[in-house]
C-alpha cells in the first residue's frame, strides 16, 4: 500500500485519524490528573507523553488543538501550575479509556470512571491511586505549535511514586511486571513483554552483525 500526501489528505476523516495516530507504533498510555483553583478535579488519557531530559528531569506532552473543544486539563494546569502523570495498567485500562469521553467541566472523570483521587506529599494535583507508577510535575513552559494549533506542555518532575518491585537497582522500570499498557492509534491498547536487553552501545564494543 502507498499513501502519498494527497491521498492522506483526501482520505475519510476517521480512517485518516486512525492511520496517522497508529503509524508511530505503540505510545505510552498515561492519565493526567489536574485540579482547578476551586477544587474541581479532571482526569484525561494521553498518549503523547515524552522524555525531554534527565537533568533537570523534564517531561512533555502534546495538547490537541484548542479550537476543537475546551481543554479542562490545560485550563487547570495554567490555573494551579501542577499536574500528575499516571501509568495505565491492565486492571483499569477500560476505565482509563473512557476518561476520553467529553464530560462537562463540573463532572470529574475520577468519579465518572470509578478511579480514585490520591493526594500525596502535600502536592496540589491528584494522583491516580490505582496506578503503580505516578509522577507529580510543576509547569515550566508551554510552546504553541502554529502549524496545527497544538501545544507542548513541559513540566519538571517533582515526585515519582512507584511500587518497590517495578524499579530495578539501576533505575529501570519493569513495564511487564507492572502490567503497564501502551496505545496504538486512538483506542487500541497493548501489553508489554520484555524480550531483549543490551548493554550501553559503544563503538569499541560492536558485535559482529
Amino acid at each position: 500500500m502507498h499513501f502519498d500526501k494527497q491521498k492522506i489528505q483526501s482520505a475519510e476523516r476517521i480512517f485518516r485519524l486512525n492511520l496517522i495516530n497508529a503509524i508511530t507504533g505503540i505510545k505510552p498510555a498515561n492519565l493526567i490528573g489536574t485540579i482547578s483553583q476551586n477544587g474541581q478535579t479532571n482526569l484525561a488519557v494521553f498518549s503523547s507523553v515524552m522524555h525531554l531530559g534527565s537533568n533537570p528531569a523534564l517531561l512533555g506532552f502534546i495538547l490537541r488543538p484548542q479550537k476543537d473543544a475546551r481543554r479542562h486539563t490545560y485550563e487547570n494546569i495554567l490555573e494551579t501550575q501542577y499536574y500528575t502523570i499516571n501509568h495505565i495498567h491492565q486492571k483499569f485500562v477500560e476505565q482509563a479509556h473512557y476518561t476520553s469521553a467529553k464530560f462537562e467541566k463540573e463532572e470529574s472523570e475520577f468519579a465518572q470512571c470509578k478511579l480514585t483521587e490520591e493526594y500525596l506529599f502535600h502536592f496540589k494535583a491528584p494522583f491516580v491511586k490505582e496506578s503503580s507508577l505516578k509522577i507529580g510535575l510543576s509547569l515550566q513552559q508551554t510552546i504553541p505549535i502554529e502549524l496545527n494549533d497544538t501545544i507542548i506542555v513541559i513540566g519538571q518532575v517533582e515526585h515519582i511514586v512507584a511500587t518497590d518491585k517495578i524499579v530495578s537497582k539501576n533505575g529501570y522500570i519493569d513495564l511487564e511486571g507492572s502490567e503497564t499498557v501502551g496505545i496504538s492509534g486512538l483506542n487500541t491498547y497493548y501489553t508489554f513483554q520484555k524480550r531483549y536487553e543490551f548493554p550501553y552501545a559503544r563503538t569499541s564494543e560492536l558485535p559482529y552483525f
